[in-house]
């Protein structure tokens, strides 16, 4: 079930004990001036819309797994504050630290996210630990250019990519 709020720098979620997380819900302190958004990619759907302020991410009571997330600020705080979040990631562990809507975890391995942890930092202040690898990527993506049309966007694993009976 739900585990209580942590506080920036604490780890949510368990390590070593094999267990998914199925949803999030991120909140800032009432006296900030601007807000946390975030999404998450979730087992067998793909990427969520953004969610802000304590709005729940992912499933609960589903038996999905979230595999990755993203987190960002608006606002004034976003000015002053950098967002970084990492994600330990079944099998590989603790994985590098992501910020500012950058993408944390896996896509196309299937790997449940166990814990996660969260920090703002000051703009111009280093990281808080290593940030490579943050996340995993294990689809591709390609285009095509087409007659008259130029270059189409990328598309992934199976997608049609150009056209067809034109």
């Amino acid at each position: 079930g739900w585990q209580g709020y942590v506080k920036d720098g604490k780890t949510s979620g368990t390590t070593g004990q094999s267990k998914r997380t199925e949803g999030i819900s991120v909140k800032l302190s009432s006296n900030a001036n601007g807000d946390v958004v975030y999404r998450t990619y979730v087992q067998n759907e793909g990427w969520q819309s953004w969610k802000q302020n304590d709005e729940v991410s992912g499933t609960t009571g589903q038996g999905k797994q979230l595999e990755a997330i993203q987190v960002k600020l608006t606002g004034q705080i976003a000015d002053k504050y950098d967002v970084y979040y990492r994600v330990h990631s079944q099998d590989f562990g603790w994985l590098g630290w992501a910020k500012n809507g950058e993408s944390s975890g896996t896509e196309g391995y299937s790997k449940r996210i166990e814990a996660i942890e969260i920090r703002l930092v000051k703009k111009g202040e280093k990281a808080p630990g290593n940030t490579e690898n943050a996340f995993m990527c294990n689809t591709i993506s390609y285009r095509t250019y087409v007659q008259n049309d130029g270059w189409q966007g990328y598309v992934k694993d199976g997608k049609t990519s150009g056209t067809t009976g034109q």
